[in-house]
């Protein structure tokens, strides 16, 4: 509304109405259709579920995977990402989808539904090497966004806690690192225990995973659902393989499978038990999803720590790189330490792609290679 303009008398009306825009709006505060405001709906019950009981198995979960989630899901895709080995890509399925998606639903809840192989191919690595991505089945992809959107996601954020980041709304990598910066800073931290999981996702277990999903979901058909797509193997080339551990690395789900199996393997041990009963001084840790920083006021509790983590891994079928995990001395007063010990200057680290080191008594970032916050920001501000 807006005041009317003034006249000789007092106008029959104080204020006249705006008209509508004439396009659309930059933002919405509610969705286009019907369709996808019943799957926030759904998402949110079960957030509210998940909360209110946080040490019961939540059952009934499969029902709220709908024509309209998988719907959703379907448009949430990457369009011009790869196709699996079923060589459907997303403008061929987009011809007669409803069609297609009621089929899929249908197969979905009565057990017909088969999860495909995924497509290994190579990717080159900063280092020379390669990393193997699997790239999923599109149906497959349409049914895994749809199952971690509308029930992992809802169950496991309350969960998670809040150093854990990488693959969660809103905690991305410049998040994990503006954490670090803080931690750094703020405590004292003197000691960096910079870990690497070898072959993280070639290596977990899964018996263990399916574990810890039970410790929530009660519903069986979920359960099954996860473990087809995690035996649903890889063709690389003309050949089917499954070392019958691991998860492919580049499915929809694995990224949220992977944050479950660290925070119980990782993220509850370190807060509820190492911190608490093992440390003596000031601790911190971030963790992006298979990548994690620990920073220790005292050597002796970081070298108590790379102990304790190497033997809290082999229990869980992991294993730290032996070439890639170090101990450094770090922060604030590393340089001056070092100097009166007649020692040379503090090592670097890197973390997300971006360089850590202590050229002097102030430390800081150096190149963010994995992307550059804006000029400006809070986090420049705060880290340079």
């Amino acid at each position: 509304m807006k005041a009317a303009n003034k006249g000789a008398k007092a106008p029959a009306e104080p204020l006249e109405g705006r008209a509508s825009t004439k396009g659309n709006s930059r933002d919405q505060s509610t969705y286009r259709t019907q369709g996808r405001d019943d799957v926030s709906q759904a998402v949110e019950r079960i957030r509210q579920a998940a909360t209110r009981k946080p040490q019961e198995k939540l059952t009934a979960l499969l029902h709220h995977i709908t024509t309209d989630a998988l719907r959703c899901a379907f448009f949430d895709l990457e369009k011009t990402a790869s196709a699996g080995v079923d060589g459907m890509v997303w403008n061929v399925y987009a011809d007669g989808l409803e069609e297609r998606l009621l089929d899929l639903h249908g197969r979905v809840h009565s057990g017909a539904y088969r999860a495909l192989p995924s497509r290994r191919v190579e990717i080159p690595k900063p280092d020379g090497g390669t990393r193997p991505l699997g790239i999923a089945a599109l149906e497959d992809k349409i049914v895994q966004k749809a199952v971690v959107d509308v029930i992992l996601t809802p169950i496991y954020e309350p969960e998670f806690l809040g150093f854990s980041y990488g693959f969660r709304p809103g905690r991305g990598a410049h998040d994990a690192l503006d954490a670090l910066a803080f931690g750094i800073e703020r405590r004292k931290v003197n000691w960096i225990v910079d870990a690497d999981i070898r072959a993280f996702f070639d290596r977990l277990s899964r018996d263990q995973l399916l574990r810890f999903l039970e410790h929530r979901i009660g519903d069986n058909r979920v359960l099954r659902l996860i473990t087809k797509w995690l035996n649903a193997g890889v063709m690389d080339g003309t050949e089917w393989k499954d070392d019958l551990q691991g998860t492919p690395q580049g499915a929809v789900v694995s990224p949220i499978l992977a944050n479950v199996y660290l925070h119980y393997v990782l993220d509850l041990w370190f807060q509820k038990k190492w911190r608490t009963r093992r440390a003596t001084g000031d601790t911190i840790i971030v963790r992006y999803c298979d990548d994690f920083v620990v920073g220790c006021q005292h050597k002796a509790d970081a070298d108590q720590f790379l102990d304790d983590l190497r033997e809290r891994m082999s229990q869980f079928a992991l294993e730290l790189h032996p070439d890639k995990t170090r101990l450094i001395e770090f922060g604030r007063f590393a340089m001056a330490n070092r100097q009166a010990r007649g020692a040379r200057r503090p090592e670097t680290f890197d973390f997300l792609g971006s360089l850590l080191q202590n050229p002097t008594e102030r430390w800081f970032f150096g190149p963010i290679s994995a992307g550059r916050m804006p000029v400006g920001s809070a986090f420049e501000q705060r880290v340079t």
